[in-house]
């Protein structure tokens, strides 16, 4: 097959739309379920290159959720914590595939901003992974291969219609890109430069004491950075991102948003969250919504009388926002890092309130000395790669 057609571009009005190869070869993907559209297959070629990468940098599986071109989270595939299990809402406790793990793991980053994801796997999809999917609001999801058992899982989602796509992991695209913006051809050359743990060996700050895992961290938060459209700064832990802040115009914006993102996802396991009792047979998107309502400014909205009975069983006491910077405050442990140099100290100032104590950014910088001295002054290790991964 050397094009594919699609109902419309990016919105209803672009017409005719559909994708093919320049070179006028065969399409590397084939549908295995579904009519995937425009947007569709712009998250899905991005996704698969994000978790490809990630996979040939740490030789662990990977999973990527994406939303409007963008991830919205990224994971390798390490085992579940009994937390991880109750924040990303896993029933039982059966031992899951490590590329489950992996998109259990994505999609949990940021659970409202992956709601109608994109999922992206680096290794064939089992049927582990395919029946957390099942329950999942996503548009669709491609991977190297699928087992007949996760595939048939699969075409039960969307009353039939989930998109699944199966893609050759041998293809190799072609060396230039070409984008036509206004009637006019923009041509470069793809990024191609690898992203591994030899780009982390500029540490810049005092401390220089780099475990291995905040290597593996710092690997994910710059593949992840090169398909995240720029701006953009990414907050990872533990073997997954936490926080992606995307298009911002300002780093300090995408460094705050990012950073949000990042408590958000540790207020999930304070205690008063677990703790809170749902009504049976509440839907997913509603209980995450609950979930995101309590643990913001905006708690009153979901305690109030005669709401409040909608979704808990019993009324959950607030969560002060005193309670939240404690909680806040016990993060540690977390890896930062930005697709451009940070052009002051206080990306760093803000990234420390978030537990951060590993940076890497490109450098460069008239005021490299001032960021480096902030992250000094804290104690981090800082790495500077002196490559830039902008992306649009």
């Amino acid at each position: 097959m050397n094009e594919l057609e699609l109902k419309y571009g990016c919105n209803p009005n672009q017409k005719p739309s559909r994708i093919f190869l320049r070179s006028g070869g065969d399409l590397p993907i084939t549908v295995r379920n579904g009519k995937p559209g425009y947007i569709n297959f712009l998250d899905a070629f991005n996704s698969w290159q994000l978790v490809k990468e990630l996979k040939a940098a740490t030789g662990l599986p990977a999973a990527a959720s994406f939303k409007h071109v963008s991830p919205a989270g990224a994971a390798v595939g390490l085992p579940l914590s009994d937390t991880d299990r109750k924040i990303y809402f896993v029933d039982g406790d059966a031992p899951l595939s490590p590329i489950a793990c992996a998109y259990i793991r994505a999609r949990g980053a940021d659970r409202l901003c992956s709601y109608g994801d994109w999922a992206a796997l680096s290794d064939v999809c089992d049927a582990d992974t395919a029946n957390y999917l099942k329950y999942e609001v996503s548009d669709g999801v491609i991977a190297p291969g699928y087992t007949d058992e996760a595939l048939e899982i699969l075409k039960t989602k969307k009353k039939g219609g989930y998109n699944v796509v199966e893609i050759d992991p041998n293809y190799v695209p072609e060396a230039q890109e070409y984008k036509d913006v206004f009637g006019i051809t923009f041509q470069q050359g793809r990024n191609n430069f690898k992203i591994d743990a030899d780009l982390l060996n500029n540490l810049v700050t005092k401390n220089k004491d780099l475990p291995q895992s905040a290597k593996i961290d710092m690997i994910i938060s710059l593949i992840t950075l090169k398909y995240t459209q720029s701006n953009s700064v990414c907050y990872v832990k533990g073997g997954q991102a936490i926080g992606v802040g995307a298009g911002q115009q300002s780093r300090i914006h995408c460094t705050r948003l990012a950073g949000q993102k990042a408590d958000n996802w540790y207020l999930r396991q304070h205690p008063k969250v677990l703790g809170l009792s749902f009504v049976d047979g509440i839907r997913r998107p509603d209980r995450d919504n609950a979930i995101d309502i309590y643990t913001s400014d905006e708690y009153e909205d979901i305690l109030a009388d005669g709401v409040w009975q909608q979704t808990f069983t019993v009324k959950p006491e607030a969560l002060t926002a005193e309670e939240k910077k404690a909680w806040i405050a016990t993060q540690s442990g977390v890896t930062v890092g930005s697709d451009a140099f940070f052009p002051f100290g206080d990306n760093v100032e803000r990234a420390r309130k978030s537990g951060v104590a590993y940076i890497a950014e490109p450098g460069g910088s008239i005021r490299d000395d001032h960021v480096i001295a902030t992250a000094d002054k804290y104690g981090m290790v800082m790495a500077f790669t002196g490559m830039r991964l902008f992306h649009h």
